[in-house]
């Protein structure tokens, strides 16, 4: 397939998730269940050609398409529609999907305007399966912590209606306060082992791969402090001393602050390559 035909094929893409943003919020706002599906069959169709561009990556250059900033936003964003599909057919949440598919549309876009860094990825003698797992455990984590992040949101905006007894019809068809401590809570628990997995496989490969790298590295250091701390956070709120407000409070901060980590943190790093 020519990169025109591509090009034109991405381009429809971004048409039929914008279409269907539109429709999920038509349905919200007028409780349309056939503007829902056909919402839902535009998010899959996306969802189909996402999946059909990647394998097509994969055909081309033999290897999983994570290795740039480039390539790994769009494996993120494929990642975030995963996820609203999911929670659209299993956890029958209307917002929560809404707000995914706006987060997941945002970076498809960037995809589309972003260039292409494939020139600059790591070098291939450096490539290795553990190398493609630490980059692939850490988007699936930064996808959970979406998810989190999404639901965190939703927490306060309902607590305070609820606080101000203004639930009107419009919001009653969020999940109760308790489904969504469960959901954020639930994404910790898969975020938290994965990054600190992906971590730990990353300095692993980088001190068998790389020559001079220091333990004291800006990324290494500030991953670690974060991972750490989502830690600590999700073992308070096992235990009981961080729940409600708070909780959803502290999940904002800490998202906000893996994102100051990932753009920041690769820039300032004097060895970590993905950037």
């Amino acid at each position: 397939m020519t990169e025109v035909a591509m090009a034109r094929l991405y381009e429809l893409m971004i048409i039929l998730y914008a279409l269907s943003i539109v429709l999920y919020f038509i349905d919200y706002l007028y409780k349309n269940l056939k503007a829902r599906r056909v919402a839902f069959w535009f998010v899959s169709i996306v969802w189909i050609m996402q999946i059909l561009f990647l394998v097509l990556f994969i055909i081309e250059t033999k290897r999983f398409p994570v290795l740039s900033l480039f390539e790994g936003v769009f494996f993120y964003a494929w990642l975030l529609t995963t996820l609203s599909i999911v929670l659209h057919c299993i956890a029958r949440v209307d917002l929560p999907v809404f707000f995914i598919n706006v987060l997941s549309f945002v970076f498809v876009t960037i995809h589309l305007f972003a260039p292409d860094t494939a020139t600059q990825i790591v070098g291939e003698s450096l490539v290795s399966e553990m190398l493609l797992i630490h980059i692939s455990f850490a988007i699936v984590s930064y996808a959970a912590f979406s998810l989190s992040f999404v639901f965190s949101i939703l927490y306060l905006i309902l607590y305070r209606i609820l606080k101000q007894k203004k639930l009107t019809s419009l919001w009653s068809r969020l999940p109760n306060l308790q489904q969504m401590s469960k959901w954020i809570s639930y994404s910790n628990l898969v975020g938290v082992p994965l990054l600190l997995i992906s971590l730990l496989l990353g300095l692993e490969w980088a001190m068998m791969s790389l020559e001079g790298l220091s333990v004291f590295d800006v990324k290494i250091i500030s991953s670690f402090i974060v991972s750490v701390v989502y830690l600590v956070i999700l073992l308070l709120h096992r235990k009981g001393k961080l729940v409600g407000v708070t909780f959803a409070w502290v999940q904002i901060y800490l998202f906000l602050l893996v994102v100051i980590n990932f753009f920041l943190g690769s820039k300032l790093s004097n060895f970590h390559l993905w950037v």
